[in-house]
């Protein structure tokens, strides 16, 4: 038995060495470049070759992490990202559930709006919700005023930090959930009918079959679907720079993505720029690291 599982390790492993070198190629040689940059000075008068590079060596995370605005925005990223992974999931999961039980037309038209949705261009997606939502001549308030509530008539949605992060929460919810539908829907019919119906005929409820037979099933598909939101969360920038115009009022709504472009491009410190962006690899590293051995421990 012993050798058997050594010989399909081994197989499994030569299959994955062309995949492994293309992320190599792909992915090694940007993130070095990132880790050169954040030691050096490197400014526009750098980047233009007006000025000599200076080496910094370990400066720029320094000042980094001496800064409290940091300190504040990773804060805030972690929270963003962590309510945006749990939407997504919970409406995904939920309507994975739903479409499995669902007759054949229903369950059709809820895949080609989720579809839909999931091939909108983000910075269309966000100019239709930030359209939706506009505080003069936005549906949503329209709607409300209607239903009674006068206050909403030229509410901003933008203005205030929560509301802004809500409304930016929703559209990142609404444009990831389809993934997390189709990967929950494939792994919900790839179960065997005969699971379910063994679990029922011993008696389980529907609650014990969902936690004690389909979620252990389901958990690997579980866990592919919570690392990728976590990854695309944790990085989000398009939907925060559009909806709250560059970060919101006085940079009330700044997320870890939108920070670093300010400091690299905005304040011309592309040193401190790619300091950043080596702090959010680590960061998403061990995340993704400490998420799938947890997993694996549960098994």
């Amino acid at each position: 038995m012993a050798v058997v599982q050594r010989k399909d390790g081994r197989a499994a492993l030569l299959y994955l060495i062309p995949a492994g070198i293309v992320l190599l190629a792909l992915m090694a040689y940007p993130i070095y470049q990132l880790v050169v940059i954040s030691l050096f000075d490197y400014g526009q008068p750098q980047a233009s070759g007006a000025a000599p590079l200076v080496f910094l060596g370990l400066d720029n995370y320094t000042k980094l992490l001496g800064d409290p605005q940091f300190w504040e925005v990773l804060a805030t990223t972690v929270v963003f990202a962590a309510v945006c992974v749990a939407g997504t999931m919970l409406v995904g999961t939920a309507l994975a559930v739903l479409a499995d039980r669902a007759r054949p037309i229903p369950r059709l038209l809820l895949f080609l709006a989720a579809l839909g949705a999931w091939a909108t261009p983000t910075m269309a997606g966000s100019y239709v919700w930030l359209f939706l939502f506009d505080q003069d001549f936005g549906l949503v308030n329209e709607v409300f005023a209607s239903l009674g509530f006068g206050g909403m008539r030229g509410h901003s949605w933008t203005f205030e930090r929560y509301s802004a992060f809500g409304l930016v929460a929703g559209e990142i919810i609404w444009c990831s959930f389809p993934f997390v539908l189709v990967t929950m829907y494939a792994g919900i019919t790839a179960i065997p009918r005969e699971v379910v119906e063994a679990a029922s005929l011993d008696g389980a409820s529907t609650r014990r079959t969902a936690t004690a037979v389909l979620f252990p099933i389901l958990r690997p598909i579980l866990m592919i679907a919570t690392i990728q939101s976590i990854i695309w969360d944790f990085k989000v920038f398009t939907q925060i720079y559009v909806m709250t115009n560059g970060g919101g009022v006085a940079g009330q709504n700044l997320v870890l993505n939108v920070y670093a472009y300010q400091k690299a491009f905005a304040g011309e410190e592309y040193g401190l720029g790619a300091a950043i962006g080596v702090v959010m690899t680590v960061l998403l590293l061990l995340v993704t690291g400490l998420y799938v051995r947890a997993q694996r421990g549960a098994r």
